[in-house]
């Protein structure tokens, strides 16, 4: 049996499929019995249970870095 990956809200993944748009990175937003994805591309929101996800999930992908405001 795989082991589960351990992942937060916050984590960025790779899925083993890219999505219809054609984005393959999405951020975790919840976590449970679910597991809450937004793709980075389009922006779209999917729910997927545990065991899917731990079997679609290619890799955890470092955080993005944070982007710069500029001071007004």
């Amino acid at each position: 049996m795989a082991r589960p990956v351990q992942v937060a809200v916050g984590d960025r993944v790779e899925l083993r499929k890219p999505h219809p748009c054609g984005g393959t990175t999405w951020v975790v937003v919840r976590v449970g019995a679910d597991i809450g994805l937004v793709c980075e591309t389009c922006q779209r929101r999917v729910l997927i249970d545990r065991v899917k996800f731990n079997r679609r999930v290619k890799r955890v992908l470092p955080p993005q870095p944070a982007q710069d405001q500029p001071v007004s």
